[in-house]
This record gives structure tokens, sequence and C-alpha cells, in this order.
């Protein structure tokens, strides 16, 4: 993976993560999917980037809303 493309996956993991919590593997791997169906294999390769780095990552939790 070129080095930009790495640096993008990581910036979209660190995003997915500050926004979705733990459930940020599950839409990586739902971007992954739809990707794969529209034969899109340079987009499939990216999320499946995400999610590799997602499982390294240490877990996160949710966001919480205080009111």
């Amino acid at each position: 993976m070129p080095e930009e493309d790495e640096v993008a996956a990581r910036e979209e993991a660190r995003s997915l993560a500050d926004a979705y919590g733990n459930e940020a593997a599950l839409y990586a791997a739902l971007k992954a999917q739809h990707a794969i169906d529209k034969r899109d294999y340079r987009r499939c390769a990216k999320w499946k980037r995400v999610l590799e780095i997602l499982s390294d990552s240490r877990p996160v939790q949710a966001p919480t809303n205080h009111h």
C-alpha cells in the first residue's frame, strides 16, 4: 500500500473510532462489503486496511453524551 494510502487509512480509522467507538469496525466492514459489491477492489483494500488498524488498536468506548 502506498504511503499516502496508509496515512489516509489511519486517519479514517481514527475518525471512525472517535465517531462510533466500538462500532467503528462494523461501519468499516459495511463499507468494505459495499466496495466488494461494486467490484471496486481499490476501495475494498482501503477499508480492509482500516479494519486491520481498528483491530490492532486498543478498545475504545462509544462516545457518551452528558446532559
